[in-house]
């Protein structure tokens, strides 16, 4: 049963109600506060303070300061006017649960939107972000490319001039062969014709013949051996020859025995990529091992072991995200909104994970049991307490034997008769 905090102070004017509320040594958190137009609740188990203020007030703008052991609120009026009370006197049970139903459905209303504004602007920023990507990469894709036509610019110019000095050597190599193949000549014909003189004197019919076989002899050899030279063969050109494999993602040897199993591991690799790639914004940061659900649900469980829910709430998030068909993401995410009093979240949580969890089967007995059970704490923590027995009764179905569940639910029955009376 909660302890209601009744002392409290206040003062007003035309415009804003300052509220003193002294906490009792309790120590007590923004997340302790919640506040909407008419409706203000601090719980700080076991202490509670709710009121149905007199009128309106703007809540965005009004402010909850905590220190020295109090809590100061500044309320600011929606309309100028002096209240005869801070709360409205004939507030009866059905208008305080109405009021504070509508209040919680306001706020979820408001953090929806909030959420969608930052999703909307997040967006923008990134779309921002991409353009100037792309201008950064064009201009430096222009840059390398202008770098890259001076380069085949040169080259282009030093392949020329190289071409016209191997033409330049080649005419210079000819003319130096020329020459030689003069000197050597010259010679033979000063010898010949010394030979053709002693040979005109001795014989001159004798020589004529000898002439022209010495003629016919020398001219041979020596154009013979110079047709052989121009007439050789060029070198052959060298040459690249491409082999082509057929891709493989596997390294070891393809067998027939194997092709089913590696074709069902490609899919299922294919589906987690496309996944992953359906939402880079989030995943983008991490590793290609850590794009994992089962990697990334053991951190959680890590993280929730550490004490750090926050952090086992993303690692869930973003398993979540690869996977939304996984019972126990919903289930340990859960928990974790238990451990930050983020209640209707954990609510939401555990209704996911009965929606997955079926048909109920005797092997899913344990998961739809915890379910259950952290749904009804958390709308008992929400003092809905007849929601909440009814999920650990609905445990109990599952799990009779279960003593500790069962002692919980008869101390929800024994707050339930209480409330009635006091009410």
């Amino acid at each position: 049963m909660p302890v209601w905090l009744r002392e409290h102070s206040w003062r007003q004017t035309l415009t804003a109600v300052y509220l003193s509320l002294p906490l009792r040594g309790a120590r007590a958190t923004p997340a302790n506060i919640f506040c909407s137009e008419q409706y203000l609740k601090v719980s700080i188990p076991p202490f509670l303070f709710e009121a149905i203020l007199y009128a309106p007030i703007d809540d965005t703008n009004s402010t909850a300061k905590i220190g020295n052991g109090n809590i100061f609120f500044t309320l600011y009026k929606k309309e100028p006017a002096m209240w005869d009370s801070l709360t409205l006197a004939d507030a009866g049970k059905e208008k305080l649960q109405y009021l504070r139903e509508n209040a919680v459905l306001k706020a979820q209303e408001k953090a929806k939107e909030e959420t969608e504004t930052k999703k909307i602007t997040k967006q923008e920023h990134k779309k921002y972000a991409l353009e100037a990507t792309m201008k950064l990469e064009e201009a430096e894709r222009k840059r390398i490319e202008d770098l890259k036509e001076k380069e085949r610019q040169k080259v282009a110019k030093e392949l020329e001039f190289w071409k016209n000095q191997q033409k330049y050597a080649d005419k210079y190599k000819s003319v130096q062969k020329k020459e030689e193949l003069h000197q050597e000549i010259k010679p033979l014909k000063e010898r010949k014709n010394e030979k053709m003189n002693k040979s005109r004197i001795s014989n001159e019919g004798t020589s004529r013949i000898r002439l022209k076989s010495t003629k016919g002899h020398g001219s041979c050899s020596i154009f013979s051996q110079n047709l052989e030279e121009e007439q050789l063969p060029a070198p052959r050109a060298a040459a690249t020859i491409k082999v082509s494999f057929t891709p493989r993602v596997f390294p070891t040897a393809l067998r027939e025995s194997r092709v089913a199993e590696e074709e069902e591991w490609l899919h299922k690799q294919a589906e987690a990529r496309r996944r992953i790639n359906s939402d880079l914004s989030e995943l983008e940061d991490l590793k290609e091992e850590e794009k994992n659900t089962d990697w990334l649900k053991d951190k959680g469980n890590k993280m929730f072991a550490m004490g750090n829910y926050l952090g086992a709430v993303n690692a869930y998030n973003l398993a979540v995200r690869l996977n939304n068909k996984l019972p126990l993401l919903y289930l340990n995410r859960a928990a974790c909104h238990l451990k930050l009093r983020n209640l209707h979240k954990a609510i939401e949580d555990s209704s996911k994970a009965l929606e997955l969890l079926t048909p109920p089967v005797p092997g899913n007995e344990n998961a739809r049991v915890k379910a259950h059970v952290r749904r009804g704490t958390a709308f008992c923590q929400l003092e809905l307490y007849t929601e909440g027995l009814r999920d650990y009764e609905a445990a109990l179905k599952i799990d009779p034997k279960n003593k500790n569940i069962e002692k919980d639910a008869e101390k929800i029955r024994h707050l339930i008769q209480e409330t009635m009376q006091s009410s």
